[in-house]
């Protein structure tokens, strides 16, 4: 899955401008097609959501004909315009100006998603009779599209199965690339299901200086990382996108089905292409697209076709799968279901997300206990005050605190977490203090990480690579 490429677009207008136009072109084609309503409400609210943030950025209302002439209106001129104007979340870029980092509940609203709400949460625990995930728990997993579908095939025993991804594009991973697979271990473990992991070296090739043998090998070692989280090796297939196309012919035919019902136009509004992108890039959405149907897998699936596909990821990815769902129904398929993450922030606070590509911004999986507590406790941007008679008199801030925000991810215990939430804040605490608890959290996860990774052999990695069928209760 993306991950983030060498250059970075920008949140113009023209990038609003050019979204409206695909999103109204997929309107027309919809209707045109005779689409179900659901899926015609759905793309005109996305449409009148895009009006939406494009009145708030330029201060006045689209019109088709008149493209902005610059990015940069007078009337988005005041502090809070411009926090607003620089929130911009796509596959590769993740900005904001806000020391918090992204506002989510606006991103909800932006991509037409919903929140998952503590009725959501009550109905997986009651479904899995298993306490719910701390990502869950504490809003990290925060927003989704058609769980409840899920929930009741499940009820039903009716089967689902899971696909979540990697972008691999250095051999060390991070610890914030774990979280969506510290979650999907949990979901396959509560709902008893398989999974399917497309490593896109495919996609990195494209985008980065790599060469081909690069960015595979770098799948290997991606791959080595994934199985340390303990998947069940009888329920799960991790794939090469490099490898794999060319051995399953039910993969490559959903490949060619959804670029035939997605324009230019489209991918240029949803994805922000340009003209001078290769075209490698322009057709690369269709394949993140295609293992969200399930005879992708016919050596797992057979020719199942009607088996739904729930994506765990963070709500960057996102724009790939609202493709996805608009063209499943008009080849015949499920729309695949999402549960969207929060960003992990990097060490120098939660603007942008960690780069693989900046060692001080990340703690990685291959980072000793030394370099980890260096890292904290140089760089970990701190919601402290600027001496101690102030911290102790006004408190710290743990909404941009990133120590605390990595607690939140990490520390299992709900109440500790609390307590240190209460203790910062009143200053009881000190920010000294909060950066040994989260070295003392991290140190001992990422060496035993490192230990189950060393169990990893090279034939685990081609066993879990080999297209076979899976176990699971459904069959």
């Amino acid at each position: 899955m993306a991950d983030g490429p060498n250059g970075e677009p920008c949140a113009s207008p023209l990038d609003l401008f050019n979204s409206i136009a695909a999103q109204g072109e997929l309107v027309r084609t919809l209707k045109a097609e005779k689409a179900s309503k659901d899926e015609i409400d759905s793309a005109v609210k996305m449409l009148l959501s895009l009006k939406m943030s494009y009145k708030a950025a330029m201060g006045e209302d689209y019109k088709a004909d008149c493209p902005p002439r610059n990015a940069t209106p007078e009337s988005n001129s005041g502090p809070d315009a411009t926090e607003a104007s620089e929130d911009f979340v796509d596959p590769w870029t993740v900005r904001t100006s806000s020391a918090k980092g992204i506002d989510y509940d606006k991103l909800i609203v932006q991509f037409g998603s919903s929140k998952i709400d503590k009725e959501l949460i009550n109905r997986i625990e009651r479904a899995t009779g298993q306490r719910p995930h701390r990502f869950l728990r504490r809003g990290i997993f925060f927003s989704h599209r058609d769980m409840n579908q899920v929930l009741d095939a499940y009820e039903n025993k009716k089967p689902f199965y899971l696909y979540t991804g990697r972008g691999p594009s250095s051999e060390a991973m991070h610890v914030g690339h774990l979280i969506p697979f510290i979650f999907t271990k949990w979901l396959q473990d509560v709902f008893n299901v398989p999974l399917v992991v497309q490593m896109s070296d495919d996609e990195k090739y494209l985008w980065k200086d790599l060469s081909l043998d690069q960015a595979y090998s770098y799948t290997i070692e991606n791959a080595k990382d994934i199985i340390a989280c303990g998947f069940d090796i009888n329920k799960t297939f991790i794939f090469s996108d490099l490898e794999y196309m060319g051995m399953s012919s039910g993969f490559y035919k959903n490949v060619v089905k959804i670029q035939k019902h997605v324009t230019f136009n489209q991918v240029k509004g949803i994805f922000g292409f340009t003209d001078s992108d290769c075209i490698g890039k322009i057709s690369f959405p269709a394949i993140q697209a295609a293992p969200s149907f399930s005879n992708s897998f016919p050596q797992i699936f057979r020719d199942k076709t009607d088996i739904q596909c729930l994506i765990p990821c963070a709500i960057d990815q996102d724009p790939y799968f609202r493709m996805t769902r608009d063209v499943a129904p008009r080849i015949g398929y499920p729309k695949p279901a999402l549960l969207h993450s929060t960003f992990f922030p990097a060490l120098q606070g939660a603007q942008t997300k960690m780069s693989a590509s900046d060692p001080n911004s990340s703690i990685f999986l291959t980072d000793t206990a030394k370099q980890i507590k260096t890292k904290v406790n140089k760089h970990a941007f701190s919601g402290g005050r600027d001496t101690v008679e102030e911290h102790r008199q006004f408190g710290g801030n743990c909404d941009v605190d990133v120590s605390f925000m990595y607690l939140t991810f990490f520390l299992e215990d709900d109440d500790r977490l609390e307590q240190i939430r209460k203790d910062y804040s009143s200053g009881a605490m000190l920010t000294g203090e909060l950066k040994k608890t989260l070295i003392d959290v991290l140190q001992p996860l990422i060496a035993e990480h490192q230990a189950r990774r060393k169990e990893v052999t090279d034939e685990m990695v081609k066993e879990f690579m080999t297209p076979r069928q899976l176990s699971f209760h459904f069959q």
